[in-house]
């Protein structure tokens, strides 16, 4: 299975962390950077407790969760009697 590249900064690769987006270079994973600021995180702790990162990272990993947001679908199921 070979890497796949998402954007500049955030790679999915199937042999680190069972093939979920991390950040390029790093075992760090997008979906937790996402909810620390989701959780009221400051970004200047985020870059203090992840000195791997920046703040083009950062940027990077909102620009994906807004797309994947941005593609979600939701179906209306109807039952019938």
């Amino acid at each position: 299975m070979k890497v796949i590249q998402i954007d500049e900064h955030i790679v999915a690769d199937p042999e680190i962390c069972h093939g979920k987006p991390t950040f390029k270079g790093t075992r760090i994973m997008v979906g937790d950077i996402v909810e620390l600021i989701a959780a009221g995180e400051k970004v200047e702790d985020i870059l203090k407790e992840y000195p791997g990162l920046n703040r083009g990272m950062i940027k990077s990993a909102l620009r994906y969760a807004a797309r994947l947001i941005g593609g979600e679908r939701y179906v209306t199921f109807r039952i019938s009697a």
